[in-house]
């Protein structure tokens, strides 16, 4: 019997949708893995493949991890992702593929929320907002739900990260912890300044060397290239670019006690959170760690709560995260897997 449509990544998801509009030259896809909780939450990424079931994967991939995402923030939201094709690398969306985008969402009638993620903007979401009214992550007035996703995520995650330094290494404060950023991007620079108020060792890495150094120099910081970021020595690495990079190459290269950060989709492979294990290096699971964003626009497109309440809900990751690790060293499973199980029992996949 046919299960995965040739795509491994493929896990029982409700619906998977290509779409192409000549005019504007777009070409997206939007995949919904569960509603189970309520409409399929995600924002959506403009980014170039390789090829057509590159991107697919990504959808596929980002999409469960939406789910659990959701799930563990307690949201009453499934999980979807939407993914535009970029014709080469540096590519920028134009308006028009925007508005064949919003239209994309409103055809799926309510299924799929989508807000920014990588290549998008809050004026961005203005544009595809002209087309569907499924759409969140708008600007919004001080004090509000809603806005730029980006620094509730690296809030969210910096909490993650202070979590993580307690359980890995005794820490009560991050004074003098050794932490490698890679990505200093809206989410990873956003991290990496709160680190370093707090007196944290910073090593930076990004694919804009420059944007890296700049950040260096304000946070008295150390830069290295980002193909060497995995392998310093160092007490937390924090990944917070693109995924997959988490692999049986790079963990056997790790020289830290704990892997801590927001990117999506961390681990290359299943077996990979087995790896991390097995080195005893502590895991704090990405879509439980990163969940601050979707709380923030989650709670913006539901219409409960203000930017308190965002914080408040952002304030209990590291509960969840404790959750995890907890039942992680009662079982002996990766953090990785026990966390999807507990994803999958709150969706109703178990």
């Amino acid at each position: 019997m046919l299960t995965d449509w040739g795509f491994p990544d493929f896990d029982d998801h409700e619906g998977v949708h290509l779409f192409t509009d000549p005019e504007s030259g777009l070409q997206a896809v939007i995949a919904l893995h569960s509603t189970h909780l309520g409409p399929a939450a995600g924002g959506v990424r403009f980014w170039h493949y390789a090829n057509s079931s590159a991107a697919i994967t990504d959808a596929l991939r980002l999409s469960r991890g939406m789910s659990f995402k959701n799930a563990m923030a307690g949201l009453p939201m499934g999980g979807g992702k939407g993914v535009v094709l970029a014709a080469k690398p540096g590519d920028v969306i134009s308006e028009a593929q925007l508005r064949a985008f919003g239209r994309a969402v409103e055809s799926l009638n309510g299924q799929y929320i989508t807000a920014e993620d990588v290549g998008m903007s809050e004026e961005r979401m203005k544009i595809i907002r002209t087309e569907t009214r499924h759409v969140s992550g708008l600007p919004v007035e001080a004090g509000s739900a809603g806005g730029d996703p980006g620094p509730f995520t690296a809030f969210g995650i910096y909490l993650g990260v202070k979590a993580a330094a307690k359980r890995a290494l005794g820490a009560d404060s991050m004074q003098g912890v050794r932490v490698a950023v890679q990505g200093v991007g809206s989410v990873g620079g956003g991290l990496a300044k709160r680190l370093a108020a707090d007196g944290a060792i910073l090593t930076l890495a990004d694919v804009d060397t420059a944007r890296a150094d700049r950040l260096a120099e304000e946070l008295g910081a150390e830069t290295v290239a980002p193909d060497a970021i995995l392998d310093i020595e160092c007490d937390i690495v924090s990944p917070n670019a693109l995924g997959a990079i988490l692999d049986a190459q790079t963990i056997a290269a790790l020289k830290c006690r704990a892997v801590a950060g927001g990117a999506n989709n961390q681990l290359a492979t299943k077996g990979d959170g087995a790896r991390l294990n097995d080195r005893g290096i502590l895991y704090a699971p990405d879509y439980v760690i990163n969940a601050g964003g979707i709380i923030n626009v989650g709670l913006e497109y539901l219409g409960q709560g203000d930017q308190a309440e965002v914080e408040a809900r952002i304030a209990k990751i590291p509960e969840r995260l404790i959750e995890v690790w907890d039942e992680s060293d009662r079982t002996g499973e990766p953090e990785s897997e026990v966390a999807d199980a507990i994803a999958r029992r709150l969706i109703g996949r178990n």
